[in-house]
């Protein structure tokens, strides 16, 4: 059973949401507009608060999904981790978009809503502070993902957990290596007022 859960974790990430709902929907390649990524921010950028939360809620569902697959199938906690790293990781790196895609963060935090809930109110809210506060999604995202082992930490999950908040924060920090140059030079983009 987890040589079936792990490759359909997998594949379940890799479905590029954005890009083929986007296209089918509004007729827009979010390869083409804005920062070029397929991702709930590009989404939101390019056409509007609605599309932005049904890609981002999508995403969601791949991450809480793939845990849900690893604990029906077999049931133990390094499975179900096991599932949602590579959930992330097909978000990220898509069998179907050539091993390109999104950020993860989407995909990370449904992972985590299903692994660690109380953990997910408070990165959530971290999240949504920052992103109303500074108008950078980029720099919510990077301290909500950094904030999950410390959570876990504080609300005493057990350590496999706390490694999976390392291993997380690690893979959705190096997917934003770009947007980290761009903070610091102060040309990172902002989602404007109009779009919050």
């Amino acid at each position: 059973m987890t040589l079936l859960a792990l490759p359909l974790s997998y594949l379940l990430g890799s479905i590029p949401n954005g890009l083929w709902l986007c296209r089918a929907l509004w007729h827009v390649d979010l390869r083409q507009h804005g920062s070029h990524n397929i991702g709930a921010t590009n989404a939101w950028r390019t056409l509007g608060k609605g599309p932005g939360f049904l890609v981002f809620f999508l995403d969601m569902l791949k991450g809480l999904l793939a845990v849900w697959l690893g604990e029906m199938l077999v049931g133990t906690p390094l499975v179900m981790i096991l599932c949602g790293v590579l959930a992330i990781v097909g978000h990220s790196l898509s069998l179907f978009l050539r091993f390109h895609g999104g950020k993860g963060v989407a995909t990370g935090l449904g992972v985590i809503l299903m692994l660690m809930p109380k953990v997910t109110v408070i990165v959530f809210l971290v999240w949504l502070l920052l992103v109303l506060a500074t108008r950078y999604v980029s720099l919510g995202s990077i301290v909500a993902a950094a904030l999950v082992p410390v959570l876990a930490l504080v609300f005493g999950y057990p350590a496999l957990y706390v490694a999976f908040g390392v291993l997380a924060a690690a893979l959705i920090i190096v997917r934003h290596r770009s947007n980290i140059t761009r903070l610091l030079n102060g040309t990172e983009n902002r989602i404007s007022a109009g779009h919050l």
